[in-house]
């Protein structure tokens, strides 16, 4: 046995569980854990501009590698209130994320004493755990238990608090003999899974709905395999985009509201079969249940027990960790193939491919200002399938959703259930930190970079490099469109002339100025037949000075992107430009449904 501080014991925990970065903010309250810290060695640090972005960071850092677990710490108060967002995030989207924060002495806790608050409590709705540990004895358990918590089951992110007495505090503890609880998650058994490809083989027109569960799971390659055994196309979920490759042949396209391909659901509501793995039935991907549910059979397998059922009734439910049925579809399916037993799906898949090719939004204008949608193509152009594209939410995120191509797992990093404006820098941030050698591409309107642009100057201080591709319109654009069911245009512009960038006219902050002075290079681009240009250069900037690199697009002030205003994926708005007179801008629009 050693004896240590409860600080230093934390320490050692953290190594002894596989971490090796963190992302934070010391304060006085957790100032013995960061001594504690630098005295251990072995865990190197980030320092963010803002707590919140800290969180995000762990977040990019988690979602990048397969068994990675970021590690966020701030101080007591205010530090632990601003990372709620990134647990809500995290728990929202299932992603493990340890949050440490430090806290007022045990015996001040209940008397208002300088940025003493009740964190526990707070986070408690958006983690699995939360907690205060008021004995340094318990340290050593506690997170031992959180590490355990983050891991089993469905993921998610856990807070411990610790005061500063509790850290300071001396305790009996031997780090060489410490071991990680063991993971728990369920598993299909044989007979579920046979049941349930009873059930698909008596299907006509099957789909397979693959979600983020079997990218947190690692299964991606057995979700390929199983479809290529059985001949069945496959609908990525927001989250799951990546398990196979875009230009698959099975890929039948993403289904949804917003970001959604026109193919993909056009094809769901041909099928009459649907089986979602790892998935959570996200009011996006569905809209309205009875056009999404009716006529088709439905068997969910999740990882969670309690979320069979959450959103609508399967006909079948299986509780499993994506990888373990799959291990088992696959066993099965082969073994079925093999007898002769499975259906020939080649021409539902067929028909899935002619919806495809059909089925296309149009991406090249060479207008100026340039219109969002060939921002997208030319991004297609310039980076590969080994790109990690990271973004959160907004018209941005959703046309990009609908135009870009994503060929791998953990290639497309997004905020899913929370959205929350900011999150795209951090997070991109935390990707490239997990991942130096990765071609990283963020990708925000103006708004969404506005929220958390100091934390430009993390990357320029810690030398991260990455392209932030900014579209910039000057405006909520999200926000603009929705509000024409109101009939207003109101508080959701952005537009001011800014006396120290005439140039820009009303396009208002200048984001390549802003850039420059947290450090990190910047291009603007008026023209799109100079894109493929800025973002070949922007990639040597990035490599020769190792900052952050932004390529800022100034776009029109006003593009509507396709979606669905009635809540109903069989009635998605397509905006297609009418021309007028030569010369003259389109004057309305023709909307296209399925």
């Amino acid at each position: 046995m050693a004896r240590m501080t409860a600080a230093r014991a934390a320490v050692e925990i953290l190594k002894r569980e596989g971490v090796t970065h963190a992302f934070g903010v010391p304060g006085a309250a957790i100032n013995p854990f960061y001594a504690a810290l630098k005295a251990s060695g072995g865990i190197s640090h980030t320092l963010a501009r803002h707590v919140e972005g800290a969180s995000h960071m762990a977040e990019g850092y988690t979602r990048t590698r397969p068994g990675n677990i970021g590690v966020c710490v701030g101080t007591s108060g205010p530090a632990g209130t601003d990372m709620i967002t990134g647990l809500y995030s995290a728990t929202g989207d299932s992603i493990p994320i340890l949050c440490i924060t430090g806290q007022a002495p045990t015996a001040v806790l209940h008397k208002e004493d300088f940025q003493a608050v009740d964190i526990a409590s707070i986070a408690r709705p958006v983690t699995k755990m939360a907690t205060t540990v008021l004995e340094a004895a318990q340290v050593p358990g506690v997170l031992q238990q959180a590490f355990h918590l983050m891991r089993s089951g469905r993921p998610g992110p856990v807070l411990v608090d610790l005061p500063v007495d509790v850290q300071q505090t001396e305790i009996e503890f031997d780090p060489e003999t410490y071991a990680p609880l063991p993971v728990h998650k369920s598993a299909a058994t044989r007979a579920q899974i046979e049941k349930a490809l009873t059930m698909l083989n008596a299907s006509h027109r099957p789909l397979i709905v693959a979600g983020g569960g079997i990218i947190n799971a690692d299964a991606a390659e057995l979700l390929v395999e199983f479809a290529e055994l059985t001949g069945i196309p496959v609908v990525p979920t927001l989250m799951g985009w990546g398990t196979l490759p875009d230009d698959h042949d099975l890929n039948a396209g993403m289904v949804g509201l917003q970001t959604s391909h026109r193919y993909g659901n056009a094809t769901f509501l041909e099928s009459d079969f649907v089986l979602g793995i790892g998935n959570r039935w996200a009011n996006r991907h569905t809209g309205r249940l009875d056009v999404y549910t009716t006529g088709r059979t439905f068997v969910h397998v999740d990882i969670e027990p309690t979320q069979i059922g959450r959103v609508f009734a399967p006909d079948y439910g299986i509780a499993s960790d994506a990888k373990a049925a799959l291990q088992l579809f696959v066993t099965v399916a082969r073994e079925l193939r093999d007898a002769g037993g499975l259906p020939d799906r080649s021409e539902w898949a067929a028909a899935t491919q002619e919806r495809r090719a059909r089925l296309q939004r149009r991406t090249h204008f060479d207008d100026i200002p340039i219109k969002p949608q060939r921002v997208y193509e030319e991004m297609n152009k310039a980076f590969g399938p080994e790109t990690r594209y990271v973004t959160t939410i907004g018209l941005s995120q959703i046309a990009g959703a609908q135009l870009l191509h994503v060929h791998r797992p953990r290639h497309w990093i997004n905020c899913g259930q929370a959205g929350p404006l900011g999150w795209t820098i951090p997070a991109a941030l935390g990707v490239a930190v997990a991942d130096p050698e990765a071609s990283v591409v963020a990708l925000s309107g103006d708004y969404d970079f506005q929220f958390m642009i100091e934390e430009l100057a993390v990357g320029a201080q810690h030398r991260i490099p990455y392209i932030h591709v900014l579209v910039n319109n000057s405006y909520l654009g999200l926000i603009r469109q929705a509000q024409r069911a109101f009939d207003i245009d109101f508080q959701v512009n952005l537009e001011f002339e800014n006396l120290n960038s005439p140039e820009l006219g009303a396009y208002g902050v200048d984001h390549v100025k802003v850039a420059e002075g947290l450090g990190c290079k910047a291009i603007r681009v008026t023209d799109p037949a100079e894109l493929a240009t800025a973002f070949e250069q922007a990639r040597k900037l990035a490599a020769q000075h190792r900052v952050p690199v932004v390529v800022e697009a100034i776009l029109e002030r006003v593009t509507n992107i396709s979606m669905s205003t009635t809540n109903d994926i069989g009635n998605v708005e397509e905006f297609e430009e009418i021309a007028t007179e030569p010369g003259h801008a389109p004057t309305s629009i023709r909307t296209l449904r399925i």
